[in-house]
């Protein structure tokens, strides 16, 4: 395989002690390896350390299916946790929807603007409604109509379809539907979702409306992985926006829509591009 342009990038995380930013620069130098991105954080309170760093490929000595094994011993040593990614390598995302469009439509768009280096080739949902704008876009699509009695038989299916298309990440895009624990450990740490930032203070329907009855000042969202926790997961990207009295519920609407898919798009890249390592029901996101 043709290894020119790409590169590989290692995440890492592991008891801190010295030696280990050594270590690993070491092992790549030995190899040939030219590091072209860099970066670690010491959790001192809880004395672990995490890294980021990523190589190029060309002129490296190791075979890439060989990489994994041969850093292994290094890992042993100082008891990581890691993982290794290829840049040419476009992860497969399936997207679980409801009603809603708009986070739906943003990621669509991004891909198809080669925004994102990804595949979507699944949507799901609980609803028909976004059928058409799934099939416009190329992207077979899937109607589970879930209730309290269908919800295990449709998540199996679900579960299938997933399998299927080798999915590596899902994203819930407004999908107004509770994962079981069973699907969530299946995927985890890969399984990213969106919420307005109002939660828990006004948790359940028509958040706006509280939000406009109370006269907040701030609105935003959060994007985070899913746990079995609701809403409990580790948090990968925030955003907030100031609004007014004059601010209608239309208006914090759409206002809060924007903010829903800027935050989650956000999110996904930061994930398709290796940025994240989770530790501790915490993110570390690198630059």
């Amino acid at each position: 395989m043709n290894n020119k342009n790409v590169t590989a990038t290692l995440l890492l995380s592991c008891p801190d002690r010295k030696g280990l930013v050594a270590g690993v620069s070491a092992f790549l130098y030995h190899n040939n390896g030219n590091i072209i991105h860099a970066d670690q954080h010491t959790d001192a309170e809880k004395g672990i350390f995490l890294q980021r760093v990523e190589w190029e490929l060309k002129d490296f000595k190791i075979p890439r299916e060989r990489i994994g094994e041969a850093f292994s011993p290094l890992a042993k040593k100082f008891n990581m946790k890691w993982h290794l990614r290829f840049s040419d390598y476009a992860p497969r995302i399936a997207i679980l929807v409801s009603k809603e469009e708009h986070c739906l439509y943003e990621l669509l768009l991004r891909q198809r603007m080669k925004e994102f280096n990804a595949e979507i080739p699944l949507v799901i949902s609980n609803h028909p409604d976004l059928q058409p704008v799934a099939e416009n876009f190329g992207v077979e699509f899937h109607y589970y109509p879930i209730t309290p009695k269908t919800k295990s038989a449709y998540e199996k299916r679900i579960l299938k379809n997933l399998e299927e298309h080798d999915i590596d990440l899902i994203v819930l895009a407004k999908y107004m539907q509770v994962l079981s624990a069973n699907l969530i450990s299946k995927y985890s740490n890969r399984i990213i979702n969106i919420h307005h930032s109002f939660l828990p203070a006004f948790a359940g329907g028509k958040p706006y409306h509280q939000a406009h009855q109370r006269g907040v000042k701030i609105i935003g969202a959060t994007a985070h992985y899913v746990t079995a926790e609701l809403d409990q997961g580790p948090i990968i990207e925030q955003d907030v926006m100031r609004v007014s009295h004059r601010d209608s519920v239309e208006d914090l609407t759409r206002k809060g829509k924007d903010m829903e898919k800027i935050v989650l798009a956000r999110a996904v890249d930061l994930h398709l591009r290796n940025k994240i390592l989770v530790y501790d029901n915490k993110t570390v996101v690198f630059d």
